[in-house]
This record gives C-alpha cells, structure tokens and sequence, in this order.
C-alpha cells in the first residue's frame, strides 16, 4: 500500500487553513465586540457610569439640626443637648444580621433589652440605609474596644449624637415634658424629609407642644466611602438649621422651692404670674427623673415607675381632677352677687345644716354648732357651707354653670401647655347623658360647696384664682416668655379667646378680693394664722375636699382613716391684694384641711416670691453694679 493512500496532505492542509480561518474570524469578532463594548461604557454611557461610580463611592447623609435650648425666665438652663456615643448598624450592609449581633456580643456587654428594641426598631419601616441604634452612651472602653475590631464589621459605627438632657430631672418633668425616640405612629405623620438623621421627638409637655419650633431644619452633607461603607472625607456639608431656644415664665427657684413643699406628700402646686398669666412654678410631686426616658426606658424602671401606689409618672397638676371644695366659694360668690341672687347686706341663719325642706335630708355645715348670723364676708372668712348651699339652690345649675364657665372651669384655658384636662362641669344636659337623670336640687347643694360632680385641676383653679387677681380681666396662662432673636411671640402663641368677665358692679371685684383678704387676716379668718406676721396682705381660700362619703350623722375622724382615704387639702390666693403679682392653687391629697396644711405652702411661696428672691435679686444686681464704680 503507497504512503499516499494512508495520509492526504492536501486536505489536511485545507482543513487546518479552514479551522484557523474560523479561529480568527471568531477572535477578530470578539475583540471587535469587547471595543465596542469598551467604546460604549468609556465613551457613549461614560457619564452614567460615572454617575453610578459616584453612587457608591459618594453618599448623600442628613445632618440632623441641634435641638433648641430652654431656659427659665432667669436664663437658667432647664434642657440641653449632650453628645453621647452610640453603635449603630445599617442592616443593609452589615450581611447576616444574627451572626454580626453574635460578635458583637462577645466585644461589647449587649444587654437583652438593647436586642429586643433593636429587633422592634428593624422591623418597623424606616428610611433605606438609615442605621438602627443598637446600644447607648458607650463608655471609653467599649469605644476603644470597638475601635480595634472596626474593620471586621461592615456597616457598623460608633456614632456621636446630640442627646437631650435634663440637669434638673425630677423638677422639671412634669413641667417640660421629655422627648424619646420616634416610634412608628410619629414616623407616618412627621416629614421624612426635615426629620431624616432625627432620632428623637417631643413626647409630652413643652417638647411636644413647641416641637416645630425646637427641633430646626435638617442639614446634609456628601461623603466619600470605600467598598465597605466607612467615610473617607466630607466633600460637601450644608450645615442644619439649629432650633429655636425657648425661653419659659418658669422660675426654677420657685419651682425648686414648690418641691421641697411637697417633699414626703402627694400633690400638686400651680403658680401665676396674673399681669402675664405666665406659669412661675408647676409642680407634681412625687415627681421622675426625664433623662430615663430619652433613649429608651429600661422594663425595670419603667415597671417601677408605673406600678408605684404614688404614681409618680401622673401630672397632678394638669390631668389631676379634684373636687375643688370650698375653694370654689369665691368664684360663686361673684355669681351670686353679679346674678342679683344675694347682696352683701344679706345674712343668712346657720343652725349646722341645711334642709331643701323641712324634715328631709340635712346638709351639714362642716361647724357642727353652726355659725348663727352670717353675710357674704363671714361666709366666705369662715368658710360657711349653709350660705352657700341655700344661694346655690337660688341660683341653680344653670347660672353657676354660666359664671363658673367664665372662670374657665370646663375646658383647657391655657395656650401652650401641653396634655391638660379640661375637669368637669356638670350641667342638666351632661347629667342626662352621662347618668340618664335630671338635674336635683340636692346637686345644686353639692355644687354649691365644690362637692358633687365639680371637677377641676389645680391649674383650673390658679387660672380661676388669677381672674380674680385681675378684677375680671383674661390673660390666659402660658409657659412660653420669649424666643431669644427677632422672632414674635404671636408667631408661635395660639391666640388668646376669653374676653374679660365683666360684672354689673364692677366694686363686686373688690368686695369679693375682701372676702378672700378676710380668709387670711381677720380673726375668725380660716387661714389666719397662715398669714399671721406677713408684711404684704394675702387674699386666699382654703378648702378641704371629701375623698369618700359620709353618712348622715357621722363624723369625721381622720386618725380612724387611712391614710389614702383622708381629704384632700386645698388652697387658692393671691399676693399682695392690691396688687397681685403671683397667684397660687395648691392640692395636698390625703392632706386633711386646707387652712392647716395648704395654706402655711402658700404662705411659704408667697414669702419666697415676694420677698427673699426678691432681695436676692437686688443683691445681684448690686454685685454687678460694682465694678462699674470705678477703679478706685
């Protein structure tokens, strides 16, 4: 067999040519087709991908504004902001959740709660990328510690930010209010926008009611990061707005001395300054420390503070609703007069009680033996409940509802305090519809001495006890002074509704201030020796309200009754008479009467107010006066 016939040259030669043909055309058409691709992203889409380039080497962060200071009204600061260091984490770039809070764990002392509000906080809708707090106000250590295994954690970050603090704690919370963290109700009505980077908002009191004043403008900045997240360098910052600082009518020494008043009691105590109807002192006591709150209360304290018998977390003095008893007595006695239903020459018999008629129920006088003759002014001096039952029962339901209605009670009166109840004044239409029952005779009774179904809140009757102070003239009680800069008040103040109370005998204003003035000076006065040695004159009223009934022909014996079921004690008034410049209403509950335990409050308040501030104020400004003598 020839060579020839096993191996054909030729044909391998053609099949090689072919096969390397092939080759080439396919090499030549993939690297015509990687230049075109190159020339399509270096060239036609090279903006695009510059642009996404920059997405993930630059990014947009909100720079949440600082929160705005308040003071009091002798620029004591009552609220700041504090830096505080917290770890945060960005669950979208931190990769397996559960293994990056393990580690995390065996570096840093994670409590269970931190988790378990981690979890809550990640699984409510948020902003992408926004970090989750993880754990608070990390120590030294911890940063540092933190600082070593930072690499090893994408999307984790110690974090500075700017946390309201309180120095003041206890005394101003029920005053101020608190802010905590944004839960998911807040979260759908603020604005994404001003509110991104924000963490904290206004939850009660003065926080809450001036949030959109206090809280500012966000800011942001562009930053560069590498491949895991972390920021490389500021490219551009436009710097947030800062909120506005507030400035309050509240005095922290009066509100100081207001707790020290109270301290081992339950109660409330409200202060007004009645030219402004500004609030100097709002105090509830037993009180609790704000600062818990900020960041997020633990379940220890929190159950601590709620299932206190003292209920220390409940504002007395806004939501607290008490039968305001005899206190009540001057505000009716303007009703009566200005109604025509008595005048000051009338007296009225008081044997101890009060009968609707003869042989039925009676009505005691809180004076067993009675008062014998009494007018307007030894009814109110010595707090005679016969008078007021027989002149309530004259003028029914529905003229004290008109009168006590002008003083405000019944509704929330003031303008920026925030959570405060409006009480309860009854009529005939709210007893229909809340008991199905007409309106009584025997209530009009009740309601004549503040008993009953009468309701009202400390603040009610300061803000009452303030238009008598003003002889008629509204101005509703406020906590906001002034906001430093060239910003108006009207700008953030709703404004004022109530018109002035003008009564048929304007002197009625007076001779119902002298009825007050003789609770206080005169001698059979129930509170006289509250006043006795004072050098300026008080107007007052006590009063003492039942915290359970009586039957009939019992009696009153505070040492068989336990403690919490004692009356409350009470007392409004006002200094000096002539001319006010600060108006109380005071409730010690549990406390028993209100002309020997109330009163002696008001009387240190009004020595406090009046007098020793006042020389201390005077001392200062001597103090500085001084070196402005001269250089001798």
């Amino acid at each position: 067999m020839a060579w020839g016939e096993l191996k054909d040259t030729a044909a391998e030669r053609r099949l090689f040519q072919r096969r390397a043909m092939v080759t080439l055309v396919f090499v030549t058409l993939m690297l015509a087709g990687l230049l075109a691709r190159m020339y399509q992203l270096q060239v036609v889409e090279h903006d695009i991908y510059t642009t996404l380039s920059d997405k993930n080497r630059v990014q947009v962060q909100s720079v949440p504004p600082p929160r705005g200071l308040v003071y009091d009204r002798n620029n004591e600061l009552l609220a700041e902001n504090r830096p505080v260091f917290s770890l945060t984490i960005v669950p979208e770039r931190s990769g397996d959740m559960e293994q990056t809070l393990a580690r995390l764990g065996q570096i840093l002392e994670i409590s269970e709660e931190d988790l378990e509000r981690f979890e809550k906080r990640r699984r409510e809708p948020r902003r992408p990328f926004q970090a989750i707090p993880l754990s608070y106000d990390l120590n030294e250590a911890e940063i540092a510690r933190m600082a070593v295994h930072r690499h090893e954690f994408p999307g984790v970050e110690v974090e500075a930010e700017l946390v309201r603090y309180y120095p003041h704690s206890e005394l101003t919370a029920h005053a101020l209010g608190y802010v905590g963290r944004i839960n998911r109700e807040e979260l759908q009505r603020i604005d994404p926008v001003n509110y991104a980077g924000t963490n904290y908002i206004g939850k009660s009191g003065i926080e809450r009611f001036y949030e959109s004043v206090l809280h500012g403008q966000v800011g942001y900045q562009n930053v560069e990061t590498n491949a895991r997240g972390r920021i490389l360098r500021v490219l551009e910052r436009v710097n947030p707005t800062p909120g506005e600082d507030l400035q309050l009518h509240l005095d922290l020494r009066l509100q100081r001395r207001a707790h020290e008043l109270l301290e081992g009691r339950r109660g409330a105590i409200v202060a007004i300054e009645p030219s402004t109807g500004g609030i100097l002192a709002l105090a509830s006591v037993p009180g609790f420390d704000a600062n818990l709150f900020v960041t997020g209360i633990s379940v220890k304290d929190y159950r601590e503070l709620s299932s206190s018998i003292d209920k220390p977390l409940f504002n007395r003095a806004l939501r607290g609703q008490y039968p305001p008893a005899s206190t009540v007595k001057p505000m009716l006695a303007v009703a009566a007069l200005d109604s025509g239903v008595t005048t000051r020459e009338r007296k009225i018999w008081d044997p101890g009680f009060f009968q609707l008629r003869e042989g039925g129920r009676r009505y005691r006088d809180w004076k067993r033996s009675g008062h014998g003759w009494v007018d307007l002014i030894d009814s109110v001096a010595q707090s005679c409940d016969v008078y007021f039952y027989e002149v309530a029962v004259e003028m029914g339901v529905d003229t004290m509802v008109r009168y006590l209605s002008a003083f405000g009670f019944g509704e929330d009166a003031t303008l920026d305090v925030s959570g405060a109840l409006s009480g309860l004044l009854p009529s005939r239409d709210w007893k229909r519809g809340a008991r199905n029952e007409p309106w009584y005779p025997g209530d009009s009774v009740n309601m004549g001495i503040g008993q009953g179904f009468l309701l009202a809140t400390p603040l009610q009757l300061a803000t009452a006890t303030a238009l008598i102070a003003n002889r008629g003239e509204w101005v509703e009680p406020r906590l906001l002074k002034d906001i430093p800069g060239d910003r108006s008040l009207a700008e953030f103040l709703p404004e004022q509704t109530h018109q002035p109370l003008e009564l048929k005998n304007p002197d009625d204003w007076e001779y119902v201030v002298d009825t007050m003035e003789a609770v206080m000076h005169s001698p059979r006065g129930t509170a006289r020796r509250a006043a006795k040695g004072a050098n300026y004159r008080i107007a007052g009223k006590s009063g003492t309200a039942q915290v359970f009934g009586l039957g009939q022909d019992e009696e009153y014996d505070a040492e068989q009754i336990r403690e919490r079921l004692r009356d409350h004690a009470l007392f409004v008034g006002f200094a000096p008479s002539d001319n006010p410049k600060i108006a109380v209403a005071i409730i010690v509950e549990n406390g028993g009467g209100g002309s020997g335990t109330a009163a002696p409050v008001a009387r240190s308040l009004f020595d406090a107010w009046l007098e020793e501030f006042n020389v201390e104020q005077q001392a200062t400004e001597i103090t500085r006066a001084e070196p402005e003598r001269g250089g001798n």
